[in-house]
C-alpha cells in the first residue's frame, strides 16, 4: 500500500493560502489557452478571439461545476440555504455541471463568432478539457478526495489526512491517467488528420474516451451523497449515459462533410 499524506496546502502567506487545487485548476485554462492559441493560429483565426474564449470557458466550468454540485447531489440543502451555492471555496464541483456550463458558455460564444460555428469550437476545446479533466483530478487526489472503495492491492492509497487506515483505491489517480490518454489520443489525431475530420468527430471521441471510463471507475468510487447508497447506477454514472449515447452518435454517423484548414 501508499500512505498517501501529502499537504494539499503548498505555502501560505498571512491570510492567502496557496494550495495545490488552486494551483492546478490555474494551470489548466493556462495550458489549454496556450494549446488553442496554437490552433487558432494554424486554423487563420483572429487571436483575439482567444480572450473572449477563455473567459466563457472559466465562467461556465465553474458556474457549471458548482451548480452541478448542488443540484445534482445535495440540492434539498442548497435550495434550503441558497445562499451556500456562491461558497465555492468551502469545495463542491461536479465534472458533469462543468460540462454542461461548458456547452452552454461555448454556445454562446459561438453565437457571436461568425466564422466559428458551435462544432467548430467544441471540436478543438474538448483537446484543452482532456488535459484539464487530467489536472484537476491530481488537485483531488493532493485534497485526498473523491477517494475510491477499500481494496486489498499494491498500489492501493491510505489517505491518511483523511484519519483512517483503509487501503483504497485511488480513484483519482484513474481518472487522471485516463483522461491524459484522452488528451494524447484527441491531441495527436487532431494533427494526424490536419484539420480534416468530420463534424464533431473529436467532440464525440472526447465524450466516447472520458465518460465511458468515467460510468466504469464509478464502481469502485465512494458514494458522494447518501440518497446514492442503494441506487444500482449511482449519479455519475447516470450522467454518463446520455453522453456517452451522444458520443456514440456523433463518432459512428455517416457524414461526408469534412472541416479543411487552408
Amino acid at each position: 500500500m501508499i500512505e498517501w499524506n501529502v499537504d494539499p496546502q503548498i505555502f501560505q502567506i498571512g491570510p492567502l493560502a496557496v494550495r495545490w487545487y488552486g494551483v492546478l485548476f490555474a494551470l489548466s485554462f493556462i495550458a489549454g489557452f496556450q494549446i488553442m492559441h496554437w490552433i487558432y493560429k494554424k486554423e487563420h483565426k483572429p487571436e483575439n478571439d482567444l480572450n473572449d474564449l477563455i473567459w466563457y470557458m472559466i465562467l461556465g466550468t465553474v458556474i457549471g461545476a458548482r451548480l452541478g454540485h448542488c443540484m445534482f447531489y445535495n440540492p434539498n440543502f442548497y435550495l434550503t440555504y441558497p445562499i451556500e451555492i456562491i461558497k465555492v471555496w468551502q469545495g463542491g464541483l461536479a465534472s458533469h455541471g462543468a460540462a454542461i456550463g461548458i456547452l452552454i458558455a461555448l454556445f454562446l460564444y459561438s453565437k457571436k463568432k461568425k466564422d466559428q460555428s458551435y462544432i467548430w469550437v467544441l471540436d478543438r476545446i474538448v483537446i484543452t478539457a482532456a488535459l484539464g479533466g487530467f489536472l484537476i483530478r491530481m488537485g483531488n487526489l493532493f485534497n485526498s478526495e473523491i477517494v475510491g472503495k477499500p481494496a486489498d492491492l499494491p498500489w492501493a492509497f491510505v489517505f491518511v489526512r483523511n484519519n483512517e487506515q483503509i487501503p483504497r483505491h485511488p480513484a483519482q489517480l484513474y481518472e487522471a491517467i485516463a483522461y491524459l490518454i484522452s488528451f494524447f489520443i484527441l491531441f495527436f489525431y487532431y494533427r494526424k488528420k490536419e484539420g480534416r475530420f468530420k463534424n464533431g468527430f473529436i467532440f464525440g471521441l472526447f465524450l466516447l474516451l472520458v465518460f465511458t471510463f468515467r460510468f466504469f471507475v464509478e464502481f469502485i468510487k465512494e458514494d458522494q451523497s447518501i440518497f446514492e447508497k442503494n441506487m444500482t447506477f449511482n449519479m455519475g454514472q447516470l450522467l454518463s449515459l446520455p453522453l456517452i449515447a451522444l458520443g456514440l452518435f456523433l463518432v459512428f454517423r455517416k457524414s461526408k462533410k469534412e472541416i479543411v484548414i487552408r
